[in-house]
């Protein structure tokens, strides 16, 4: 039998450091191998999405869904965009003043973006297939807008690699489909709102509501015009109200003018503050501008003037007047007068 002196002294057999070297080599390269493994699963990609709508494109959700996430740092999250009503992520940085839409940051952010809080990351106006994907390599807990919708709003929480979360991706999942679910619901309860009164010469021009949750704000809205074929006799007048609390609507005759924000120039004022226009012909065109509730008052900041909610148009003659909302005519929401002798 071989002793140990003659395999350390034989030329076929390996020197014995030279075997420990290696062995050493290989438990290093497999505990490298395994660290890198564990450092690949700890930087999880987690998944959310941005709005949903009813079949019809009337009922929105105009919701992060859901609205608060909790994961670690290193951790990234892609958000999917699955409505034909634009969106944006965005991400400001703290006190920054809100910024226009057409504005972004300035500008907008590559994809994949990178937020830490020191530099704001948005998207541009995105719709229904578009994703975007944010990483967040820093501990913090960090406010998400739209900037399309001003109470669309959500949280995500960045806690440390070692911190346990509170839910995983099955749950934001579950999240996600009921509170979609219960939005749409809503939104599309929002149909008979103004339909009280069938004799009357009103229309409403879309309705919404604001839900909260703790992370945020939720706006549903039912972007339609309530009593969208309406028949009168020549020489009454229609009025259209504004019913969403947060979602700015148009009454328009003709072409989309170029600045869709003011009225056409026919269009007065009433002692009331309504706005009001006349038209005799069916080639006549008027534009209301945004009609829309008024912002919230808040503390420490001036009070909000009175708001214009209302257009109202007369009609001298007889015939059929179409008319749309230039901001959502494309999702369906378009209505038609006629009037008779």
């Amino acid at each position: 039998m071989k002793t140990y002196a003659s395999l350390i002294g034989s030329n076929r057999a390996r020197p014995f450091a030279s075997t420990f070297a290696a062995r050493w080599l290989c438990l290093i390269a497999s505990l490298l191998f395994v660290a890198a493994a564990f450092s690949a699963r700890a930087q999880t990609a987690w998944t959310a999405t941005v709005g949903a709508e009813t079949m019809s494109k009337g009922g929105q959700a105009l919701a992060f869904l859901p609205n608060e996430i909790w994961i670690h740092a290193g951790d990234s999250i892609t958000w999917t965009f699955n409505t034909d009503e634009i969106h944006t992520v965005t991400f400001l940085t703290a006190d920054q003043v809100r910024p226009a839409l057409s504005d972004g940051c300035p500008g907008f952010s590559n994809n994949p973006a990178t937020y830490d809080g020191s530099s704001c990351v948005s998207t541009p106006p995105m719709t229904t297939g578009s994703t975007f994907t944010v990483m967040f390599p820093k501990v913090g807990n960090f406010k998400m807008v739209c900037l399309v919708h001003e109470s669309m709003t959500g949280s995500i929480h960045v806690l440390g690699k070692s911190a346990k979360l509170p839910h995983d991706q099955a749950f934001y999942n579950q999240q996600a489909v009921q509170q979609q679910h219960t939005l749409l619901s809503e939104a599309q309860s929002l149909s008979t709102k103004g339909l009280d009164c069938n004799a009357c010469q009103a229309v409403a021009a879309g309705a919404g509501a604001i839900r909260v949750t703790s992370g945020g704000a939720q706006t549903i809205s039912f972007l339609r015009f309530l009593k969208d074929n309406i028949t009168i006799h020549a020489g009454q007048t229609v009025e259209w109200s504004n019913l969403d609390p947060r979602t700015p609507h148009t009454v328009t005759f003709g072409p989309p003018p170029g600045d869709i924000v003011d009225p056409s120039p026919d269009v007065t004022v009433d002692r009331d503050g309504a706005r009001h226009a006349i038209i005799s012909s069916s080639t006549d065109t008027t534009h209301s501008g945004f009609i829309a509730a008024a912002p919230e008052d808040r503390v420490g900041l001036p009070q909000a003037p009175l708001a214009v909610t209302r257009f109202r148009v007369t009609f001298p003659n007889a015939g059929t007047f179409p008319y749309m909302c230039v901001l959502h005519g494309d999702l369906g929401m378009a209505g038609e007068v006629v009037v008779s002798p």
